[in-house]
């Protein structure tokens, strides 16, 4: 598989003949066919569910989406492909620019997408139609357009290659390997891998799954959160595709069709972590200049020309920069520069290096087998698919509905020596150049005994393929988490958490996912113990955080100071002689020699920091140095809380920054604060003596049931839609940052259509309609009318409830929600509404004339945004039922219909019953709630009397028995 693909010489010819598809003119590329249509629906968070004749329709219709929701992320991604960013964002983008064009991320894409297979490339190439039909209605809809002056541009068949190859291309840290040389350079051979650990430029995840054995349902539960950096618009894009072939929820990466790394396909469902596999390599070359303006690099037999020109990068607001672009036989340079001079040679402080990477070698991303995976029925399938896959490396867990599961790596790892894993080597030894084949991928069997298999970048079942992985704590902890069964209870005597109940169930695997427990603080604390000669001050210091619970929870102010103390004993290692080498003015990350866009790797704080647990264990200190240095960490952290200046909140501090291509007027304290760390389950990863904001953490969480796909959960950390001023903007965020997870709906009828796409083929072309469906178009579809949007209404009442979420209510308008209304009075489950046979116009003529009535009032009840009920509000000496029984003053009458909830919610209709009443009753002028249910409707008075309403008589009315009820404000306490 490592063969080199073309015989010949970078800059190489190939006829005619060889053209390949992406040379080609349209009319001689792949043909993507007749489509067909497709329709659009989504939920009430917006998340699109797609359905079409074909798979060809479908990729098409999940591109077209793609492009109205996330218009601003996929053309940002373009550009970062083409290295063309700068040209609208400035000089801050050029460093990605230069090394996306000396890379050749682009031309790699373009190798890659001319050796898929031909029903693939037409699968891709549907997905690009489709992309480019809506790119323009997108970007209308997205002010970070006319921002950033940015017009939207075309997508080339290859560009989702570019995408993937883009997104993944520094996702195993080869920049790593450059910091060892430094370390190797500085400190000696030996301290190469001194500071190995889960560095600030990888990326990770947790993912586990439990058998059949170990939950209530008999079937297995696949779940997990992947860790990335934390983007908005989100890295990933809660999806579901359908089709006659298949019907498949998962989290896609915008720009890319299919759903890659995260899916459930009713039969199957599988999860990735990064495997932290070594797959990239660093060659330090020896090249000089040609007298024709050319170069040539020294290899093997000697000194051959290599492939040599240049490219213009435009900077708005800047002069354009020229870059070279270089590639030896070993692949293209991607630092330093080939000398001016041909009689000059390189300096020896600027070296010239390369990089080599599987697509560019092979021609293969591994696209082909994205399709396979959404037309897997089972396990076996899916481990079938997953031997064509090749970057990123993953290790991999998947379950079936018969029981059976998967637990392997997957991926293309070159065969070499094991010095190229490690650190840069030189380009003219034969020594170091990859073989024929890819090492073999590890795979085991998930644990009969346990039930359970647990991957979290952890020196595991991908071992023998990485050099540095992620510390054990956050796979030993979710391993002793379901080691017992769910349900958290704590020792009151030593506040330590133990968990217990009954088997797990798909609901349950929050418990997991928000766990905070530090077990990387243990050495530093071991050390605080003994700290000799401690102030008074310090000593408090010292006996609070022995008795913390070591847990990093939002609400913990010892979390914070634990943080303070980490910081300050980071900062005084980085001080520390043994370390001086690598830090201050010396510190790699202030080199000249590297780009700019290394930077992050060659930081020494950073690289101390996530290390600290390593370097405050190994004997590169004496133990006296280190209890010393402890001790002085917390007289400084103790002194300055005897200031005054005590410990926030650790939530109050550690705040998502997420990364925007154009950043908004967002100011840092709106983005929202969690519990968590780098090593806790609950990954967000702050740089312990830099920051306590966090930019990696839970890019998204996800809990695959194998029993009944309904009753699977997902979340994103912001929303469905990537436009700002959607009402799914961000609409999960309060979500995500309280650990909860939305339920993935999978019955057609509970969804809303709002889109449907027909084709009529005529004999010259093929012609699209679209229609945009009325039905949730105020929830779903943005516009410069705010009062179209829920969610975007001014409120009359909000209110938190502990446990359930945020509920608003906001103005019912009836022209925007008669669709939404119709939806919920004419179920079955709203029979007593009375309302069934309505049509939409009838309900919307009603609720019409309650708007004009002074002493009626509707109102839609959002939780976290989304509607959630339908409440109404009447003065009962204005409305029939007055003539019923004898009015009081401060009587206030109400109706309220629940909307069917996205699963099953534990009083979800009492939690908003404590809203409505709160609303109510905060008018002082208000002494008494009435109700008047159906009297057959026996849940709905039994619901009341549990609340605290004292029945009374029934009554006849015109449409039907009701039994009337009241709440008096004395009977909750209110004066």
């Amino acid at each position: 598989m490592t063969a080199d693909i073309d015989s010949e010489r970078p800059n190489s010819e190939r006829s005619n003949s060889e053209r390949s598809n992406s040379e080609r003119p349209d009319s001689e590329r792949p043909d993507t066919g007749a489509t067909g249509g497709f329709e659009v629906f989504r939920d009430d968070r917006g998340i699109p569910h797609l359905r079409a004749g074909s798979a060809l329709g479908l990729a098409r219709a999940q591109g077209r989406n793609a492009a109205l929701d996330r218009a601003w992320q996929l053309e940002t991604e373009r550009h970062r492909v083409l290295g063309t960013t700068a040209a609208y964002l400035g000089a801050e983008a050029v460093d990605w620019d230069r090394f996306a064009r000396r890379a050749r991320l682009a031309d790699t894409a373009r190798r890659c997408f001319d050796r898929l297979a031909p029903e693939t490339a037409a699968w891709v190439g549907a997905y690009v139609d489709g992309v480019n039909e809506g790119l323009a209605e997108g970007a209308a809809l997205t002010p970070e357009f006319a921002a950033a002056g940015l017009a939207p541009g075309r997508w080339e068949p290859w560009t989702p290659l570019g995408v993937w190859l883009s997104t993944h291309i520094l996702f195993a840290g080869f920049p790593t390997k450059l910091w060892r040389e430094e370390v190797v350079r500085r400190l000696g051979d030996d301290r190469a891998t001194l500071f190995a650990t889960d560095g600030p430029g990888t990326s990770g995840s947790n993912g586990w799954l439990l058998t059949g054995a170990r939950t209530t349902t008999g079937a297995p539960v696949v779940a997990g959160d992947p860790h990335r950096f934390i983007e908005d618009p989100g890295v990933y894009q809660q999806i579901r595709l359908a089709c006659p072939e298949f019907d498949v929820v998962g989290l896609a990466v915008p720009g890319v069709p299919g759903i890659a790394h995260f899916g459930h396909a009713g039969g199957v469902a599988w999860a990735i972590t990064n495997a932290m596999a070594d797959y990239q390599d660093l060659y330090r070359e020896q090249v000089r200049r040609t007298a024709d303006g050319g170069a040539e690099a020294l290899g093997p037999d000697g000194w051959y020309r290599v492939h040599v020109h240049t490219e213009t990068v435009e900077v708005a607001g800047g002069e354009p920069e020229t870059v070279e672009i270089v590639e030896t036989d070993r692949g293209p340079v991607i630092i330093g520069d080939v000398p001016a001079d041909p009689d000059t040679d390189a300096a020896p402080d600027a070296p010239v290096i390369s990089l080599r990477y599987p697509p560019r070698v092979t021609g293969d991303l591994g696209f082909d087998v994205l399709p396979a995976l959404l037309r897997a029925r089972t396990v076996a399938d899916l481990d079938t698919a997953l031997d064509g896959w090749v970057e990123p490396v993953n290790v991999v867990l998947a379950a079936d509905t018969t029981g059976a599961t998967l637990h392997r790596v997957a991926g293309h790892v070159p065969v070499r020596p094991y010095e190229n894993r490690l650190r840069v080597v030189p380009a003219h030894d034969p020594a170091y150049a990859w073989r024929e084949g890819g090492e073999p991928l590890p795979r085991t069997e998930v644990d009969t005994a346990t039930g359970t298999a647990v991957m979290a970048n952890e020196r595991g079942l991908a071992a023998p393929l990485g050099i540095e992985f992620a510390p054990p704590h956050r796979a030993d902890r979710i391993r002793e988490l379901l080691g017992t069964a769910p349900g958290a209870a704590a020792n009151s005597a030593t506040g330590e958490r133990k968990v217990t109940g009954p088997p797990w169930a798909a609901a349950d695997m929050a418990v997991v996912h928000t766990d905070t427990h530090l077990a990387s603080s243990r050495r530093l604390l071991s050390l605080l113990a003994w700290a000799p000669d401690l102030g008074p001050d310090a000593e408090c210091l010292r006996d609070r955080l022995l008795r913390w619970d070591r847990h990093m929870d939002a609400d913990s102010t010892d979390a914070t100071l634990y943080a303070r103390l980490r910081a300050d004993v980071v900062h005084r290692l980085a001080g520390h002689p043994a370390l001086r080498p690598v830090t201050g003015d010396a510190d790699p990350w202030r080199s000249t020699a590297y780009p700019p866009l290394f930077r992050p790797w060659l930081a020494a704080v950073p690289r101390i920091g996530y290390a600290l647990e390593s370097l405050l264990t190994v004997g590169l200190l004496p133990y006296e140095d280190r209890l010393a240095m402890v001790a002085a960490s917390a007289e400084a952290v103790a002194a300055t809380h005897a200031e005054g200046l005590g410990p926030s909140a650790w939530g109050e501090v550690h705040r998502v920054s997420p990364w925007q291509a154009l950043p908004d007027a967002t100011p840092e304290e709106a983005w929202p604060g969690l519990a968590g760390d780098h090593d806790c389950v609950l990954s967000t990863s702050s740089v312990p003596g830099i920051t306590d904001l966090f930019a990696r953490g839970p890019a998204a969480r996800y809990v695959w049931d194998l029993a009944r796909r309904e009753d699977s959960l997902w979340v994103v950390p912001f929303g469905a839609s990537g436009v700002p001023g959607s009402a799914h903007h961000r609409d999960q965020t309060e979500l995500w940052a309280s650990g909860r997870l939305a339920p993935v709906v999978t019955d057609w009828n509970l969804l809303h259509r709002t889109e449907r796409v027909t084709e009529r083929v005529t004999e010259h072309r093929t012609e699209h309609r679209f229609e945009e469906s009325t039905t949730m178009t105020a929830a779903t579809t943005p516009g410069p009318d705010a009062s179209t949007v829920p969610a975007l209404r001014p409120a009359v009442h909000e209110q938190k409830v502990e446990g359930f979420g945020v509920v608003r209510l906001v103005p019912v308008v009836p022209a925007d929600d008669a669709g939404l209304l119709h939806a919920w009075v004419t179920e079955e489950r709203a029979r007593f509404w009375g309302m069934a046979d309505h049509t939409r116009e009838q309900v919307q003529e009603i609720y019409e004339f309650v708007d004009s009535l002074p002493t009626h009032h509707a109102y839609l009840a959002l939780r976290d945004g989304v509607p959630a009920a339908l409440f109404q509000t009447y003065q009962p000496d204005a409305d029939p039922v007055g003539e019923h029984y004898d009015v009081q003053p401060g009587d206030l009458g109400i109706h309220l219909l629940i909307a069917p909830a996205e699963g099953p919610v534990k009083g979800y209709t009492d939690a908003l019953l404590t809203a409505f009443i709160g609303y109510v009753f905060s008018d002082p002028a208000h002494l008494r709630v009435v109700v008047e249910p159906d009297a057959r409707n026996e849940k709905a008075l039994a619901r009341m009397v549990r609340v605290g309403f004292e029945l009374g008589p029934e009554i006849e009315k015109p449409e039907k028995t009701a039994r009337l009820a009241f709440l008096p404000r004395a009977a909750l306490g209110l004066v």
